[in-house]
């Protein structure tokens, strides 16, 4: 079933949405933040949260009822606290949406709507979790509440896997010179802001730390000024992405404090990638995550080819019990 025939199905049985939840771990959590951010920003009565999977079923929010829409997601499938949380939403009498690479596995059995991602074959692929999760919020919103700028949307969704083979082309070079740079730091600080928060944080966790066992922390980079700021000093590791939308400025003033103390900094800046001049109406903020994404796994490969740590490297993840 299309994205757009689901949401029709679950309004055609649930009017009169109240909440929408999105639940996931690590990634996939992170996946699912610009669909977030974009509904957030956008939704008049909708009332909007992420949640990582545990705390969402320790902590389960009182909203939870037949009134949610739930979307959980799992790259696999077989994350145990997100099958757990779609099992609970359903529960509650949610609607479960549950986005998953395996449509064999226990997540795409515990939902009431499956909706199955690419993953191989390309970098775009990779980013098809994020673009579905997106075209989701995208659907709810448009069909609860109306959207005026759905049509720009729907031709984003379809543009960019384009926009984001293109750009990997292009970008090796820049990210060797990163792996040379950076492959001895004891830590490297990422950060960025609006629709591509969350990318920042899981290039932070899941690239570095899960993948290269490289100490790394995240932070919104409007928060640099609350606090981080103060370790900036020359050679200190930074990188910054930067959007193409409206809290580019907020990149952009972080960007200036670094290069005022000659801090080391890699910015990856979804405008040299072309996004807004081919993604329309003003909508290329909620793309830049993808296109991002797209560029980082680059860096994140040569990384670990200098490195000589496969990113499919672990000691304690699959291996023991946790």
């Amino acid at each position: 079933m299309e994205i757009k025939d689901i949401i029709a199905t679950i309004k055609k049985g649930k009017p009169n949405i109240k909440s929408v939840y999105y639940v996931g771990c690590g990634a996939s959590q992170a996946e699912l933040y610009p669909a977030k951010y974009f509904l957030e920003a956008n939704a008049k009565t909708l009332r909007i949260a992420l949640y990582t999977a545990n705390e969402f079923n320790y902590a389960t929010p009182v909203g939870l009822n037949e009134d949610a829409i739930v979307v959980t997601c799992s790259l696999g499938g077989t994350t145990p606290e997100t099958v757990a949380a779609s099992k609970l939403a359903m529960e509650k009498g949610a609607a479960v949406i549950a986005i998953t690479n395996n449509g064999n596995s226990p997540l795409a059995k515990a939902c009431h709507h499956l909706v199955v991602h690419d993953w191989e074959g390309s970098y775009s692929a990779k980013m098809d979790k994020m673009n579905k999760a997106l075209l989701v919020a995208v659907e709810i919103l448009n069909q609860y509440e109306g959207f005026e700028t759905y049509d720009a949307m729907i031709k984003a969704n379809q543009a960019i896997y384009g926009i984001i083979d293109d750009a990997v082309k292009s970008v090796v070079p820049a990210a060797q010179t990163f792996a040379e740079a950076y492959k001895d730091d004891e830590v490297i600080y990422v950060m960025s802001s609006g629709a591509t928060h969350k990318v920042a944080y899981s290039f932070s966790i899941c690239l570095l730390m899960e993948m290269q066992w490289m100490n790394s922390g995240s932070f919104h980079d409007g928060e640099f000024f609350h606090g981080p700021f103060e370790i900036t000093d020359k050679d200190v590791p930074f990188i910054l992405l930067m959007n193409d939308g409206r809290t580019r400025a907020m990149d952009s003033r972080a960007l200036t404090f670094l290069e005022r103390f000659d801090a080391k900094t890699t910015v990856i800046d979804a405008k040299d990638f072309g996004l807004g001049s081919r993604v329309p109406g003003g909508v290329a903020e909620y793309y830049s995550p993808m296109i991002i994404s797209a560029v980082l796994r680059i860096y994140a490969e040569q990384l670990a080819i200098v490195r000589n740590h496969p990113l499919t490297k672990r000691r304690y993840m699959w291996k023991l019990e946790y």
